[in-house]
Protein backbone atom coordinates (compact mmCIF):
# COMPACT_ATOMS: atom_id res chain seq x y z
CA UNK A 1 0.00 0.00 0.00
CA UNK A 2 1.25 3.76 -0.48
CA UNK A 3 1.92 6.05 1.93
CA UNK A 4 -0.81 8.24 0.80
CA UNK A 5 -4.56 6.80 -1.12
CA UNK A 6 -4.08 9.80 -3.10
CA UNK A 7 -1.02 8.83 -5.07
CA UNK A 8 -1.25 5.38 -5.17
CA UNK A 9 -2.17 3.60 -8.85
CA UNK A 10 -4.22 0.97 -6.95
CA UNK A 11 -6.80 3.17 -4.98
CA UNK A 12 -6.64 6.08 -7.79
CA UNK A 13 -10.70 5.39 -8.51
CA UNK A 14 -11.71 4.51 -4.91
CA UNK A 15 -9.91 8.17 -3.85
CA UNK A 16 -9.82 10.09 -7.11
CA UNK A 17 -8.62 13.87 -6.40
CA UNK A 18 -9.28 14.91 -10.53
CA UNK A 19 -7.29 17.63 -11.21
CA UNK A 20 -6.57 19.24 -7.82
CA UNK A 21 -3.95 16.15 -7.95
CA UNK A 22 -1.74 17.79 -10.10
CA UNK A 23 -1.60 21.10 -7.97
CA UNK A 24 0.19 19.12 -5.13
CA UNK A 25 2.85 17.57 -6.86
CA UNK A 26 6.61 18.40 -6.28
CA UNK A 27 6.71 19.81 -9.65
CA UNK A 28 3.31 21.89 -9.39
CA UNK A 29 5.38 23.37 -5.93
CA UNK A 30 8.14 24.44 -8.22
CA UNK A 31 6.23 25.83 -10.81
CA UNK A 32 4.60 27.58 -8.59
CA UNK A 33 7.48 29.05 -6.94
CA UNK A 34 9.16 29.91 -10.22
CA UNK A 35 6.25 31.75 -11.06
CA UNK A 36 7.00 34.07 -8.33
CA UNK A 37 10.28 34.51 -8.29
CA UNK A 38 9.82 35.54 -12.04
CA UNK A 39 6.64 38.19 -10.75
CA UNK A 40 8.79 39.64 -8.22
CA UNK A 41 11.83 40.21 -10.45
CA UNK A 42 9.22 41.87 -13.15
CA UNK A 43 7.83 44.03 -10.53
CA UNK A 44 11.22 45.16 -8.78
CA UNK A 45 12.74 45.75 -12.57
CA UNK A 46 9.42 48.62 -12.83
CA UNK A 47 10.46 49.99 -9.78
CA UNK A 48 14.10 49.91 -10.63
CA UNK A 49 15.16 47.92 -7.67
CA UNK A 50 16.58 45.85 -10.03
CA UNK A 51 17.94 46.33 -13.79
CA UNK A 52 15.20 45.87 -16.27
CA UNK A 53 16.94 44.04 -18.33
CA UNK A 54 17.91 41.93 -15.85
CA UNK A 55 13.86 41.82 -14.42
CA UNK A 56 12.50 40.70 -17.97
CA UNK A 57 15.48 38.06 -18.27
CA UNK A 58 14.49 36.70 -14.65
CA UNK A 59 10.99 36.80 -15.76
CA UNK A 60 11.14 34.94 -18.76
CA UNK A 61 13.42 32.26 -17.64
CA UNK A 62 10.86 31.57 -14.86
CA UNK A 63 8.44 30.62 -17.12
CA UNK A 64 10.82 28.45 -19.54
CA UNK A 65 13.30 26.80 -17.37
CA UNK A 66 12.42 23.12 -15.58
CA UNK A 67 13.82 22.07 -12.63
CA UNK A 68 13.64 18.70 -11.82
CA UNK A 69 12.57 17.85 -7.95
CA UNK A 70 15.38 15.26 -6.93
CA UNK A 71 18.10 17.74 -8.62
CA UNK A 72 17.38 19.84 -5.16
CA UNK A 73 16.45 16.93 -2.57
CA UNK A 74 20.15 17.14 -0.87
CA UNK A 75 19.59 20.74 -0.92
CA UNK A 76 16.19 20.66 0.71
CA UNK A 77 17.17 17.99 3.05
CA UNK A 78 20.20 20.23 4.01
CA UNK A 79 18.68 23.54 4.55
CA UNK A 80 15.11 22.37 5.49
CA UNK A 81 13.24 24.31 3.16
CA UNK A 82 13.63 23.90 -0.83
CA UNK A 83 14.24 27.88 -2.08
CA UNK A 84 17.89 27.59 -1.48
CA UNK A 85 18.73 24.50 -3.99
CA UNK A 86 15.77 26.04 -6.16
CA UNK A 87 16.82 29.69 -6.40
CA UNK A 88 20.42 28.01 -6.76
CA UNK A 89 19.33 25.68 -9.90
CA UNK A 90 17.08 28.74 -11.22
CA UNK A 91 20.20 30.53 -11.27
CA UNK A 92 22.97 28.12 -12.93
CA UNK A 93 19.77 26.70 -15.47
CA UNK A 94 19.78 30.63 -16.62
CA UNK A 95 23.35 31.02 -17.50
CA UNK A 96 23.34 34.38 -17.78
CA UNK A 97 25.12 35.13 -13.97
CA UNK A 98 24.63 38.71 -14.93
CA UNK A 99 21.40 39.06 -15.00
CA UNK A 100 20.48 35.77 -12.42
CA UNK A 101 22.36 37.37 -9.41
CA UNK A 102 19.32 39.80 -9.44
CA UNK A 103 17.05 36.51 -8.97
CA UNK A 104 15.29 36.35 -5.24
CA UNK A 105 16.28 40.06 -4.76
CA UNK A 106 15.30 40.64 -1.24
CA UNK A 107 12.68 37.79 -0.42
CA UNK A 108 13.05 35.03 1.96
CA UNK A 109 12.02 31.55 1.32
CA UNK A 110 8.82 31.77 3.50
CA UNK A 111 7.86 34.44 1.05
CA UNK A 112 8.62 32.31 -1.95
CA UNK A 113 7.26 28.84 -0.46
CA UNK A 114 3.71 30.64 1.01
CA UNK A 115 3.23 32.89 -2.32
CA UNK A 116 3.59 29.90 -4.22
CA UNK A 117 1.34 27.74 -2.07
CA UNK A 118 -1.63 30.54 -2.57
CA UNK A 119 -0.96 29.96 -6.15
CA UNK A 120 -2.28 26.66 -5.92
CA UNK A 121 -4.86 26.79 -3.79
CA UNK A 122 -6.61 29.46 -5.21
CA UNK A 123 -7.05 26.99 -8.13
CA UNK A 124 -7.55 24.54 -5.75
CA UNK A 125 -10.68 26.51 -4.56
CA UNK A 126 -11.58 27.09 -7.92
CA UNK A 127 -11.79 23.63 -8.92
CA UNK A 128 -14.07 22.77 -5.30
CA UNK A 129 -16.42 25.75 -6.56
CA UNK A 130 -17.08 24.02 -9.87
CA UNK A 131 -17.54 20.98 -7.98
CA UNK A 132 -19.64 22.59 -5.88
CA UNK A 133 -21.77 23.89 -8.51
CA UNK A 134 -22.56 20.58 -10.30
CA UNK A 135 -23.32 19.14 -7.20
CA UNK A 136 -25.77 21.74 -6.38
CA UNK A 137 -27.56 21.47 -9.29
CA UNK A 138 -28.34 18.14 -8.94
CA UNK A 139 -29.20 18.07 -5.95
CA UNK A 140 -31.54 21.07 -6.30
CA UNK A 141 -33.11 19.20 -9.59
CA UNK A 142 -33.85 15.95 -7.29
CA UNK A 143 -34.95 18.17 -4.91
CA UNK A 144 -37.65 19.98 -7.00
CA UNK A 145 -39.15 16.50 -8.35
CA UNK A 146 -39.28 14.71 -5.34
CA UNK A 147 -40.31 17.43 -2.89
CA UNK A 148 -43.75 15.76 -2.04
CA UNK A 149 -42.68 12.54 -1.78
CA UNK A 150 -42.65 11.42 1.83
CA UNK A 151 -40.52 9.47 4.01
CA UNK A 152 -39.78 8.76 7.56
CA UNK A 153 -37.23 11.43 8.67
CA UNK A 154 -35.09 10.24 11.43
CA UNK A 155 -33.28 11.42 14.80
CA UNK A 156 -31.20 9.26 17.23
CA UNK A 157 -31.84 6.73 14.14
CA UNK A 158 -35.19 6.41 14.62
CA UNK A 159 -38.35 7.26 12.80
CA UNK A 160 -39.60 10.77 14.40
CA UNK A 161 -42.14 12.88 11.90
CA UNK A 162 -42.79 12.42 8.03
CA UNK A 163 -40.67 14.58 6.04
CA UNK A 164 -39.88 13.93 2.15
CA UNK A 165 -37.11 12.81 0.14
CA UNK A 166 -36.81 16.62 -1.34
CA UNK A 167 -36.12 18.11 2.33
CA UNK A 168 -33.84 15.79 2.73
CA UNK A 169 -31.59 16.17 -0.25
CA UNK A 170 -32.08 20.02 0.58
CA UNK A 171 -30.53 19.28 3.83
CA UNK A 172 -28.01 17.92 1.84
CA UNK A 173 -27.45 20.71 0.20
CA UNK A 174 -28.33 23.68 1.61
CA UNK A 175 -24.84 24.20 3.54
CA UNK A 176 -23.39 23.74 -0.07
CA UNK A 177 -24.85 26.73 -1.30
CA UNK A 178 -23.37 28.99 1.62
CA UNK A 179 -20.19 27.50 1.40
CA UNK A 180 -20.15 28.50 -2.39
CA UNK A 181 -21.52 32.19 -0.87
CA UNK A 182 -18.59 32.70 1.66
CA UNK A 183 -15.71 31.58 -0.86
CA UNK A 184 -15.48 35.21 -2.40
CA UNK A 185 -14.53 36.64 0.70
CA UNK A 186 -12.59 34.02 1.68
CA UNK A 187 -10.15 34.40 -0.90
CA UNK A 188 -10.40 38.10 0.11
CA UNK A 189 -8.98 37.40 3.84
CA UNK A 190 -6.95 34.35 2.66
CA UNK A 191 -5.44 34.45 -1.05
CA UNK A 192 -2.66 36.52 0.26
CA UNK A 193 1.02 37.62 -1.72
CA UNK A 194 3.39 36.90 1.31
CA UNK A 195 6.76 39.43 0.76
CA UNK A 196 7.99 40.35 4.09
CA UNK A 197 11.88 39.37 3.97
CA UNK A 198 14.17 37.40 6.58
CA UNK A 199 12.15 38.31 9.87
CA UNK A 200 9.02 39.60 8.77
CA UNK A 201 10.73 43.32 8.31
CA UNK A 202 10.93 43.30 4.59
CA UNK A 203 14.45 45.14 5.46
CA UNK A 204 16.33 43.72 2.45
CA UNK A 205 13.61 45.15 0.36
CA UNK A 206 14.17 47.97 0.41
CA UNK A 207 12.22 51.41 1.09
CA UNK A 208 10.10 50.30 -1.67
CA UNK A 209 8.87 47.23 -0.12
CA UNK A 210 5.44 47.97 0.77
CA UNK A 211 4.75 49.09 -2.97
CA UNK A 212 6.67 46.27 -4.30
CA UNK A 213 4.19 43.95 -2.22
CA UNK A 214 1.08 45.46 -3.88
CA UNK A 215 2.81 45.30 -7.19
CA UNK A 216 3.66 41.30 -7.04
CA UNK A 217 0.00 40.87 -6.05
CA UNK A 218 -1.05 42.81 -8.76
CA UNK A 219 1.12 40.72 -10.87
CA UNK A 220 0.46 37.17 -9.16
CA UNK A 221 -3.75 38.47 -9.08
CA UNK A 222 -3.11 37.39 -5.21
CA UNK A 223 -4.54 40.01 -2.25
CA UNK A 224 -1.75 42.52 -0.34
CA UNK A 225 -2.35 41.57 3.42
CA UNK A 226 -0.72 45.20 3.98
CA UNK A 227 1.49 43.30 6.23
CA UNK A 228 3.75 40.04 6.96
CA UNK A 229 1.77 37.01 7.98
CA UNK A 230 5.18 34.91 8.36
CA UNK A 231 3.47 33.85 11.71
CA UNK A 232 0.13 34.39 11.36
CA UNK A 233 -1.32 31.29 9.88
CA UNK A 234 -4.99 32.70 9.83
CA UNK A 235 -5.20 32.82 5.72
CA UNK A 236 -4.54 28.74 6.09
CA UNK A 237 -6.56 28.40 8.73
CA UNK A 238 -9.64 29.85 7.15
CA UNK A 239 -9.15 27.90 4.04
CA UNK A 240 -8.82 24.38 5.87
CA UNK A 241 -11.98 26.00 7.74
CA UNK A 242 -13.83 26.43 4.93
CA UNK A 243 -12.72 23.01 3.46
CA UNK A 244 -14.18 21.75 6.92
CA UNK A 245 -17.34 23.50 6.22
CA UNK A 246 -17.53 21.60 3.00
CA UNK A 247 -16.61 18.32 4.27
CA UNK A 248 -18.91 17.47 7.22
CA UNK A 249 -21.72 18.55 4.70
CA UNK A 250 -20.74 15.90 2.75
CA UNK A 251 -19.98 13.78 5.53
CA UNK A 252 -23.19 14.02 6.66
CA UNK A 253 -24.93 13.10 2.71
CA UNK A 254 -22.90 9.97 3.13
CA UNK A 255 -23.71 8.98 6.29
CA UNK A 256 -27.25 9.46 5.72
CA UNK A 257 -27.02 7.27 2.59
CA UNK A 258 -25.28 4.76 4.28
CA UNK A 259 -28.37 4.39 6.60
CA UNK A 260 -31.01 4.69 3.69
CA UNK A 261 -29.33 2.05 1.87
CA UNK A 262 -29.05 -0.50 4.70
CA UNK A 263 -30.96 -3.73 4.10
CA UNK A 264 -33.68 -3.18 6.73
CA UNK A 265 -34.36 0.59 4.94
CA UNK A 266 -33.46 -0.11 1.01
CA UNK A 267 -34.72 3.45 0.52
CA UNK A 268 -33.12 4.85 -1.73
CA UNK A 269 -30.51 3.00 -5.00
CA UNK A 270 -27.01 4.92 -5.35
CA UNK A 271 -26.83 4.29 -9.45
CA UNK A 272 -23.60 2.29 -8.55
CA UNK A 273 -22.43 0.05 -5.67
CA UNK A 274 -20.19 -2.44 -4.81
CA UNK A 275 -20.12 -6.14 -4.52
CA UNK A 276 -18.78 -8.22 -2.09
CA UNK A 277 -15.86 -10.88 -2.81
CA UNK A 278 -17.99 -13.24 -1.45
CA UNK A 279 -21.60 -12.41 -1.15
CA UNK A 280 -23.37 -12.23 -4.39
CA UNK A 281 -26.48 -10.18 -2.67
CA UNK A 282 -24.14 -7.55 -1.61
CA UNK A 283 -24.04 -4.08 -3.15
CA UNK A 284 -22.35 -1.87 -0.62
CA UNK A 285 -22.48 1.81 -0.04
CA UNK A 286 -18.90 2.81 -1.31
CA UNK A 287 -18.93 6.37 -2.44
CA UNK A 288 -21.07 7.03 0.84
CA UNK A 289 -18.43 5.33 2.65
CA UNK A 290 -15.57 6.95 1.12
CA UNK A 291 -17.34 10.28 2.17
CA UNK A 292 -17.11 9.75 5.65
CA UNK A 293 -13.78 7.81 5.80
CA UNK A 294 -12.59 10.92 3.95
CA UNK A 295 -13.96 13.19 6.41
CA UNK A 296 -12.18 11.15 9.14
CA UNK A 297 -8.84 12.23 7.91
CA UNK A 298 -9.78 15.51 7.01
CA UNK A 299 -10.65 15.69 11.08
CA UNK A 300 -7.43 14.23 12.10
CA UNK A 301 -5.16 16.58 9.86
CA UNK A 302 -7.14 19.61 10.67
CA UNK A 303 -6.31 19.26 14.07
CA UNK A 304 -2.81 18.98 13.20
CA UNK A 305 -2.77 22.26 11.36
CA UNK A 306 -4.09 23.72 14.32
CA UNK A 307 -0.63 22.95 16.25
CA UNK A 308 1.07 23.92 13.29
CA UNK A 309 -0.70 27.36 13.63
CA UNK A 310 1.97 28.04 16.32
CA UNK A 311 5.06 29.82 15.52
CA UNK A 312 7.88 30.77 18.02
CA UNK A 313 9.60 33.74 17.52
CA UNK A 314 9.45 35.48 13.81
CA UNK A 315 9.73 31.77 12.12
CA UNK A 316 9.35 27.74 13.33
CA UNK A 317 10.29 25.41 11.63
CA UNK A 318 8.69 22.44 13.62
CA UNK A 319 5.32 24.22 12.52
CA UNK A 320 6.12 25.45 9.07
CA UNK A 321 7.04 21.63 8.49
CA UNK A 322 3.97 20.59 9.99
CA UNK A 323 1.75 22.88 7.69
CA UNK A 324 3.81 21.26 4.35
CA UNK A 325 2.79 17.48 5.38
CA UNK A 326 -0.79 18.64 6.19
CA UNK A 327 -2.14 21.24 3.96
CA UNK A 328 -1.89 19.10 0.96
CA UNK A 329 -3.56 15.87 2.24
CA UNK A 330 -6.53 18.48 3.76
CA UNK A 331 -7.14 19.66 -0.14
CA UNK A 332 -6.77 16.35 -1.70
CA UNK A 333 -9.36 14.47 0.86
CA UNK A 334 -11.63 17.65 0.07
CA UNK A 335 -11.67 17.34 -3.44
CA UNK A 336 -11.85 13.34 -3.71
CA UNK A 337 -14.78 13.99 -1.39
CA UNK A 338 -16.39 16.56 -3.95
CA UNK A 339 -15.65 14.00 -6.64
CA UNK A 340 -17.71 10.84 -4.87
CA UNK A 341 -20.47 13.66 -4.21
CA UNK A 342 -20.96 14.60 -7.97
CA UNK A 343 -21.60 10.94 -8.70
CA UNK A 344 -23.92 10.43 -5.82
CA UNK A 345 -25.67 13.46 -6.19
CA UNK A 346 -26.56 12.70 -9.93
CA UNK A 347 -27.64 8.89 -9.35
CA UNK A 348 -29.36 8.79 -6.42
CA UNK A 349 -32.66 7.20 -6.43
CA UNK A 350 -35.47 7.20 -4.27
CA UNK A 351 -37.92 4.02 -3.99
CA UNK A 352 -41.36 5.06 -3.11
CA UNK A 353 -42.64 1.69 -2.11
CA UNK A 354 -40.21 1.16 0.97
CA UNK A 355 -40.65 4.71 2.09
CA UNK A 356 -44.23 4.29 2.03
CA UNK A 357 -43.88 0.81 3.87
CA UNK A 358 -41.33 2.41 6.60
CA UNK A 359 -43.83 5.39 7.12
CA UNK A 360 -46.86 2.54 7.97
CA UNK A 361 -45.35 -0.10 9.46
CA UNK A 362 -43.64 0.15 13.22
CA UNK A 363 -47.43 0.81 14.20
CA UNK A 364 -47.82 3.91 12.46
CA UNK A 365 -46.03 5.54 15.76
CA UNK A 366 -44.50 8.16 13.47
CA UNK A 367 -47.67 9.86 14.17
CA UNK A 368 -47.23 10.42 17.37
CA UNK A 369 -46.49 13.79 17.52
CA UNK A 370 -48.63 14.81 15.71
CA UNK A 371 -51.59 12.97 17.30
CA UNK A 372 -50.14 15.30 20.63
CA UNK A 373 -51.15 18.34 19.40
CA UNK A 374 -54.39 16.72 17.65
CA UNK A 375 -55.19 15.88 21.13
CA UNK A 376 -54.06 19.05 22.37
CA UNK A 377 -57.18 21.02 20.54
CA UNK A 378 -59.83 19.04 23.00
CA UNK A 379 -57.28 18.84 26.66
CA UNK A 380 -54.78 20.76 27.96
CA UNK A 381 -51.68 19.79 26.29
CA UNK A 382 -50.22 18.34 29.57
CA UNK A 383 -53.07 16.04 29.34
CA UNK A 384 -52.84 15.52 25.36
CA UNK A 385 -49.04 14.43 25.78
CA UNK A 386 -49.56 11.87 28.07
CA UNK A 387 -53.16 10.34 26.40
CA UNK A 388 -50.55 10.35 23.20
CA UNK A 389 -48.01 8.97 24.98
CA UNK A 390 -50.10 6.33 26.77
CA UNK A 391 -51.66 5.28 22.91
CA UNK A 392 -48.24 4.87 22.00
CA UNK A 393 -47.71 2.19 24.46
CA UNK A 394 -50.48 0.42 24.04
CA UNK A 395 -49.74 0.35 20.55
CA UNK A 396 -46.96 -1.47 21.29
CA UNK A 397 -48.62 -3.84 24.13
CA UNK A 398 -51.07 -5.13 21.98
CA UNK A 399 -49.77 -5.01 18.22
CA UNK A 400 -52.37 -2.60 17.02
CA UNK A 401 -51.69 0.40 14.64
CA UNK A 402 -51.45 3.79 17.08
CA UNK A 403 -53.95 5.27 14.33
CA UNK A 404 -56.67 2.76 15.04
CA UNK A 405 -56.81 3.27 18.48
CA UNK A 406 -56.71 6.92 18.59
CA UNK A 407 -59.82 6.77 16.17
CA UNK A 408 -61.72 4.77 18.27
CA UNK A 409 -61.09 6.86 21.40
CA UNK A 410 -61.23 9.71 19.56
CA UNK A 411 -63.74 9.64 16.25
CA UNK A 412 -63.75 13.47 16.42
CA UNK A 413 -59.77 13.83 15.17
CA UNK A 414 -59.28 15.10 11.59
CA UNK A 415 -59.93 12.11 9.20
CA UNK A 416 -56.11 12.91 7.01
CA UNK A 417 -54.38 13.24 10.54
CA UNK A 418 -52.52 10.14 9.78
CA UNK A 419 -51.89 10.69 5.88
CA UNK A 420 -47.72 10.63 5.55
CA UNK A 421 -48.30 14.29 3.39
CA UNK A 422 -50.44 16.11 6.32
CA UNK A 423 -47.17 15.75 8.71
CA UNK A 424 -44.53 16.86 6.16
CA UNK A 425 -44.96 20.37 7.79
CA UNK A 426 -42.33 23.04 5.34
CA UNK A 427 -40.70 19.63 4.08
CA UNK A 428 -42.04 20.12 0.67
CA UNK A 429 -41.47 24.22 0.64
CA UNK A 430 -38.36 23.51 1.56
CA UNK A 431 -37.38 21.72 -0.79
CA UNK A 432 -38.68 23.74 -3.57
CA UNK A 433 -36.86 26.63 -2.21
CA UNK A 434 -33.88 24.99 -2.40
CA UNK A 435 -34.25 23.96 -5.78
CA UNK A 436 -34.97 27.50 -6.62
CA UNK A 437 -31.44 28.63 -4.85
CA UNK A 438 -29.62 25.95 -6.75
CA UNK A 439 -31.45 26.49 -9.87
CA UNK A 440 -30.48 30.25 -10.03
CA UNK A 441 -26.84 29.22 -9.72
Amino acid sequence: MAASVFDSPLFAQLFDTSEAGRLFSDSAAIRAMLLVEGALAKVQGAQGVIPEISAAAIHRASMEIVIDPGAIAKATGENGVSVPGLVAAFRAEMNAPEHAQYAHWGATSQDIIDTGLMLRLRQALALAEADLRDIIKALGHAAGEHAHLPMAARTYGQHATPTSWGAVLAQFGTPLLDALAALEPLRGASLFVSLSGAAGTSSALGPQAAETRAGLAQALGLQDPGRSWHTDRGPILRIADWQGQVMAALAHMGQTLIGLTASEAAEIALGGAGASSTMPQKQNPVRPSALVALSHHFTGLRASLQTAAVHQHQRDGVAWFTEWMVVPQLALSLASALQHAKTLSAGLTPHPVQMHSALEGNLGLIHAEALSFALAQLMPRPQAQAKAKALCLDARDKRIPLPQLAMADYPDLPADLFEPTTGMGLAASEAHAFAARAKAL
